[in-house]
Protein backbone atom coordinates (compact mmCIF):
# COMPACT_ATOMS: atom_id res chain seq x y z
CA UNK A 1 0.00 0.00 0.00
CA UNK A 2 1.07 3.08 -1.23
CA UNK A 3 0.53 6.83 0.82
CA UNK A 4 1.07 10.51 0.12
CA UNK A 5 0.87 12.33 3.29
CA UNK A 6 1.33 15.89 3.89
CA UNK A 7 1.89 17.37 6.97
CA UNK A 8 1.21 21.51 7.41
CA UNK A 9 1.77 23.05 10.68
CA UNK A 10 1.28 26.94 10.90
CA UNK A 11 2.13 29.25 13.53
CA UNK A 12 0.62 33.19 13.39
CA UNK A 13 1.92 35.50 15.86
CA UNK A 14 0.53 38.28 17.68
CA UNK A 15 3.63 40.42 17.43
CA UNK A 16 6.64 40.48 14.92
CA UNK A 17 9.24 37.72 15.54
CA UNK A 18 12.62 38.80 14.87
CA UNK A 19 13.82 35.06 14.28
CA UNK A 20 12.88 31.44 15.45
CA UNK A 21 14.83 27.65 15.74
CA UNK A 22 12.64 24.77 14.97
CA UNK A 23 13.16 20.83 15.27
CA UNK A 24 11.15 18.35 13.64
CA UNK A 25 10.22 14.97 13.24
CA UNK A 26 8.26 14.90 10.13
CA UNK A 27 10.27 12.60 7.80
CA UNK A 28 9.13 8.72 7.87
CA UNK A 29 11.59 6.08 9.01
CA UNK A 30 12.88 3.67 6.24
CA UNK A 31 11.95 0.24 7.72
CA UNK A 32 11.80 -3.32 6.35
CA UNK A 33 8.29 -2.93 5.81
CA UNK A 34 7.96 0.85 5.25
CA UNK A 35 9.95 2.37 2.25
CA UNK A 36 10.22 6.41 2.18
CA UNK A 37 9.87 6.62 -1.62
CA UNK A 38 9.71 10.32 -1.63
CA UNK A 39 9.98 13.10 1.03
CA UNK A 40 10.38 16.87 1.92
CA UNK A 41 10.00 19.45 3.79
CA UNK A 42 9.14 23.35 2.61
CA UNK A 43 9.25 25.86 4.92
CA UNK A 44 8.10 29.99 4.52
CA UNK A 45 9.53 31.84 5.35
CA UNK A 46 12.57 31.06 3.12
CA UNK A 47 14.46 29.72 6.50
CA UNK A 48 18.64 31.06 6.58
CA UNK A 49 19.36 27.30 6.59
CA UNK A 50 17.31 23.78 6.45
CA UNK A 51 19.46 20.77 8.09
CA UNK A 52 18.90 16.95 8.38
CA UNK A 53 20.40 14.68 10.68
CA UNK A 54 19.20 11.29 12.61
CA UNK A 55 18.67 11.29 16.27
CA UNK A 56 19.70 8.93 19.33
CA UNK A 57 17.50 6.49 18.29
CA UNK A 58 17.83 6.75 14.73
CA UNK A 59 15.31 8.99 13.89
CA UNK A 60 15.00 11.18 10.66
CA UNK A 61 15.10 15.31 12.11
CA UNK A 62 14.99 18.40 10.78
CA UNK A 63 16.12 21.71 11.97
CA UNK A 64 15.68 25.07 10.14
CA UNK A 65 15.92 28.95 11.22
CA UNK A 66 14.28 32.21 9.76
CA UNK A 67 16.19 35.25 11.08
CA UNK A 68 13.77 37.64 9.18
CA UNK A 69 10.90 39.12 10.70
CA UNK A 70 8.12 37.29 10.09
CA UNK A 71 4.23 37.07 11.27
CA UNK A 72 3.34 33.39 10.49
CA UNK A 73 5.79 30.32 9.90
CA UNK A 74 4.22 27.55 7.85
CA UNK A 75 6.30 24.13 7.88
CA UNK A 76 4.85 21.68 5.72
CA UNK A 77 6.23 18.34 5.06
CA UNK A 78 5.69 15.53 2.08
CA UNK A 79 6.25 11.88 1.57
CA UNK A 80 5.19 8.88 -0.39
CA UNK A 81 5.51 6.17 1.12
CA UNK A 82 4.74 2.21 0.80
CA UNK A 83 3.79 0.05 3.81
CA UNK A 84 3.76 -3.80 3.43
CA UNK A 85 1.95 -5.42 5.83
CA UNK A 86 3.77 -8.73 7.45
CA UNK A 87 4.11 -12.30 5.67
CA UNK A 88 4.73 -13.95 8.49
CA UNK A 89 2.41 -14.39 12.00
CA UNK A 90 3.86 -13.36 15.03
CA UNK A 91 4.41 -16.81 17.31
CA UNK A 92 5.94 -16.25 20.91
CA UNK A 93 4.82 -18.09 23.96
CA UNK A 94 7.37 -16.28 26.08
CA UNK A 95 5.90 -15.44 29.11
CA UNK A 96 6.08 -11.95 30.44
CA UNK A 97 8.60 -12.53 33.81
CA UNK A 98 10.63 -14.63 31.33
CA UNK A 99 11.04 -11.59 28.84
CA UNK A 100 11.35 -9.45 32.01
CA UNK A 101 14.19 -11.20 32.99
CA UNK A 102 16.17 -11.78 29.53
CA UNK A 103 15.81 -8.00 29.14
CA UNK A 104 17.28 -7.48 32.88
CA UNK A 105 20.37 -10.06 31.71
CA UNK A 106 20.95 -7.93 28.40
CA UNK A 107 21.34 -11.98 26.83
CA UNK A 108 21.94 -9.88 23.36
CA UNK A 109 22.14 -6.36 21.60
CA UNK A 110 18.47 -6.52 20.92
CA UNK A 111 18.01 -6.97 24.65
CA UNK A 112 20.41 -4.30 25.48
CA UNK A 113 18.89 -2.00 23.05
CA UNK A 114 15.41 -2.83 24.54
CA UNK A 115 16.92 -2.13 28.56
CA UNK A 116 16.58 1.61 27.50
CA UNK A 117 12.95 1.53 27.42
CA UNK A 118 12.63 0.04 31.07
CA UNK A 119 12.45 3.60 32.99
CA UNK A 120 10.73 6.37 33.92
CA UNK A 121 10.54 9.41 31.28
CA UNK A 122 9.21 13.09 31.42
CA UNK A 123 5.66 12.18 30.11
CA UNK A 124 5.78 8.50 31.88
CA UNK A 125 6.69 8.71 35.02
CA UNK A 126 6.51 6.46 37.87
CA UNK A 127 3.05 6.61 39.02
CA UNK A 128 1.82 4.09 41.46
CA UNK A 129 -1.71 3.52 40.71
CA UNK A 130 -0.63 2.40 37.26
CA UNK A 131 1.61 -1.22 38.32
CA UNK A 132 -1.72 -1.72 39.89
CA UNK A 133 -3.60 -1.51 36.77
CA UNK A 134 -1.22 -3.29 34.79
CA UNK A 135 -1.16 -6.58 37.21
CA UNK A 136 -5.23 -6.67 36.28
CA UNK A 137 -4.12 -8.19 33.11
CA UNK A 138 -0.39 -9.86 34.15
CA UNK A 139 -1.10 -12.39 35.81
CA UNK A 140 1.71 -15.13 36.89
CA UNK A 141 3.35 -17.03 33.59
CA UNK A 142 0.90 -15.27 30.87
CA UNK A 143 2.17 -14.98 27.83
CA UNK A 144 3.57 -11.56 27.33
CA UNK A 145 1.99 -11.38 23.93
CA UNK A 146 -1.56 -12.23 25.06
CA UNK A 147 -1.53 -9.87 28.21
CA UNK A 148 -0.57 -6.98 26.02
CA UNK A 149 -2.84 -7.88 23.59
CA UNK A 150 -5.61 -7.89 26.75
CA UNK A 151 -3.97 -4.32 27.94
CA UNK A 152 -4.48 -2.66 24.78
CA UNK A 153 -7.70 -3.99 24.22
CA UNK A 154 -8.83 -2.83 28.00
CA UNK A 155 -7.31 0.74 27.98
CA UNK A 156 -9.35 1.04 24.40
CA UNK A 157 -12.71 0.09 26.26
CA UNK A 158 -11.98 1.75 29.59
CA UNK A 159 -10.96 4.96 28.70
CA UNK A 160 -12.54 7.33 26.43
CA UNK A 161 -11.27 9.26 23.30
CA UNK A 162 -11.95 12.63 24.50
CA UNK A 163 -10.00 15.45 22.57
CA UNK A 164 -11.19 18.30 24.42
CA UNK A 165 -10.38 16.64 27.50
CA UNK A 166 -6.44 16.61 27.75
CA UNK A 167 -3.34 18.24 26.87
CA UNK A 168 -0.24 16.92 26.07
CA UNK A 169 0.98 18.45 29.30
CA UNK A 170 -1.61 16.42 31.60
CA UNK A 171 0.02 14.35 33.96
CA UNK A 172 -0.67 10.83 33.42
CA UNK A 173 -1.99 10.25 36.84
CA UNK A 174 -4.49 12.34 35.68
CA UNK A 175 -5.35 10.50 32.60
CA UNK A 176 -5.22 7.70 34.70
CA UNK A 177 -7.84 8.83 37.07
CA UNK A 178 -10.29 10.45 34.79
CA UNK A 179 -9.82 7.81 32.23
CA UNK A 180 -9.95 10.29 29.06
CA UNK A 181 -7.81 11.29 26.69
CA UNK A 182 -6.12 10.98 22.81
CA UNK A 183 -4.06 8.71 21.22
CA UNK A 184 -0.78 9.76 23.01
CA UNK A 185 -2.84 9.49 26.33
CA UNK A 186 -3.63 6.06 25.62
CA UNK A 187 -0.15 5.22 24.27
CA UNK A 188 1.79 6.45 27.46
CA UNK A 189 -1.05 4.67 29.66
CA UNK A 190 0.24 1.69 28.31
CA UNK A 191 3.83 2.08 28.27
CA UNK A 192 3.61 3.41 32.30
CA UNK A 193 1.55 -0.25 32.67
CA UNK A 194 4.20 -2.25 31.22
CA UNK A 195 7.21 -0.18 32.42
CA UNK A 196 5.77 -0.56 35.76
CA UNK A 197 6.29 -4.23 35.15
CA UNK A 198 10.11 -3.71 33.98
CA UNK A 199 8.86 -4.38 30.59
CA UNK A 200 10.87 -2.26 27.80
CA UNK A 201 7.66 -0.22 25.85
CA UNK A 202 8.17 2.48 23.40
CA UNK A 203 6.92 5.41 21.92
CA UNK A 204 5.76 5.66 17.98
CA UNK A 205 4.53 8.40 16.60
CA UNK A 206 3.22 8.33 12.66
CA UNK A 207 0.02 8.33 11.14
CA UNK A 208 -3.02 5.78 10.72
CA UNK A 209 -4.96 5.78 7.58
CA UNK A 210 -8.72 6.32 8.17
CA UNK A 211 -11.84 4.14 8.37
CA UNK A 212 -14.64 3.34 9.89
CA UNK A 213 -14.66 4.07 13.49
CA UNK A 214 -10.96 5.14 13.39
CA UNK A 215 -9.55 7.35 15.65
CA UNK A 216 -6.36 9.24 15.27
CA UNK A 217 -7.01 9.50 11.41
CA UNK A 218 -5.86 12.82 9.13
CA UNK A 219 -3.80 13.99 12.33
CA UNK A 220 -0.35 12.65 14.28
CA UNK A 221 -1.09 9.59 15.65
CA UNK A 222 0.24 7.21 18.53
CA UNK A 223 0.73 3.98 19.57
CA UNK A 224 2.99 1.36 21.47
CA UNK A 225 5.56 -1.15 20.48
CA UNK A 226 6.88 -3.69 23.17
CA UNK A 227 9.69 -5.80 23.19
CA UNK A 228 9.48 -9.43 22.66
CA UNK A 229 12.27 -11.28 23.25
CA UNK A 230 12.77 -13.62 19.94
CA UNK A 231 10.75 -11.69 18.23
CA UNK A 232 11.50 -8.45 18.40
CA UNK A 233 9.49 -5.21 19.07
CA UNK A 234 5.40 -5.88 18.45
CA UNK A 235 3.03 -2.68 18.03
CA UNK A 236 0.08 -2.30 19.85
CA UNK A 237 -2.68 0.52 19.07
CA UNK A 238 -4.82 1.25 22.03
CA UNK A 239 -6.88 3.64 20.73
CA UNK A 240 -8.05 1.46 17.82
CA UNK A 241 -7.89 -2.14 19.69
CA UNK A 242 -5.84 -3.33 17.12
CA UNK A 243 -1.84 -4.15 16.02
CA UNK A 244 -0.68 -1.91 13.27
CA UNK A 245 -0.15 -3.27 10.02
CA UNK A 246 0.26 -1.54 6.29
CA UNK A 247 -2.50 0.93 7.41
CA UNK A 248 -0.19 2.74 10.13
CA UNK A 249 2.36 4.82 9.02
CA UNK A 250 5.58 5.17 11.17
CA UNK A 251 7.51 8.55 11.92
CA UNK A 252 9.58 8.10 14.85
CA UNK A 253 9.98 6.47 18.01
CA UNK A 254 10.96 7.25 21.47
CA UNK A 255 11.12 6.92 24.98
CA UNK A 256 7.28 9.24 25.12
CA UNK A 257 6.20 12.12 23.22
CA UNK A 258 8.55 14.36 23.79
CA UNK A 259 11.57 12.72 22.16
CA UNK A 260 9.20 12.64 18.87
CA UNK A 261 7.25 15.79 18.80
CA UNK A 262 6.01 16.41 15.18
CA UNK A 263 7.04 20.35 15.49
CA UNK A 264 9.17 22.15 18.09
CA UNK A 265 11.31 25.44 19.10
CA UNK A 266 11.40 28.92 19.91
CA UNK A 267 11.00 32.42 18.67
CA UNK A 268 12.08 35.82 19.61
CA UNK A 269 9.44 37.93 19.97
CA UNK A 270 5.92 37.24 18.75
CA UNK A 271 4.22 37.16 21.88
CA UNK A 272 0.72 34.86 21.70
CA UNK A 273 0.33 32.47 19.38
CA UNK A 274 -2.21 30.26 17.62
CA UNK A 275 -1.49 27.12 16.10
CA UNK A 276 -3.09 25.00 13.37
CA UNK A 277 -2.27 21.97 12.00
CA UNK A 278 -3.43 19.71 9.49
CA UNK A 279 -2.94 16.41 8.25
CA UNK A 280 -4.12 14.50 4.67
CA UNK A 281 -3.25 10.86 4.43
CA UNK A 282 -4.07 9.24 0.52
CA UNK A 283 -3.53 5.67 -0.06
CA UNK A 284 -2.46 5.96 -3.78
CA UNK A 285 -2.34 2.33 -4.58
CA UNK A 286 -3.91 -1.40 -3.60
CA UNK A 287 -5.96 -1.70 -0.54
CA UNK A 288 -5.80 -1.70 3.14
CA UNK A 289 -7.59 -2.02 6.23
CA UNK A 290 -6.36 -0.89 9.71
Amino acid sequence: MQYEVTHTTRFSYEAPVSRCLNEVHLTPRQLPLQQVLQTGIQVEPSPAFLRHRKDYFGNDVSTFAVIDVHHSLTATAKSLVEVRRAEDEILSTISWEDARESIAAIEDDSTLEASEFLYASPYVPAVVDIGAFARETFTPGRPLLDAATELSHRIHDEFNYDPKATSIDMPLADVLRKRRGVCQDYAHVMIGALRSLRLAARYVSGYVRSGPKVQGAQASHAWVSVFVPGAGWIGFDPTNDVMPTDGHLTLAWGRDYGDVTPVKGVTLGGGGQTVAVEVYVKAVQGTSEV
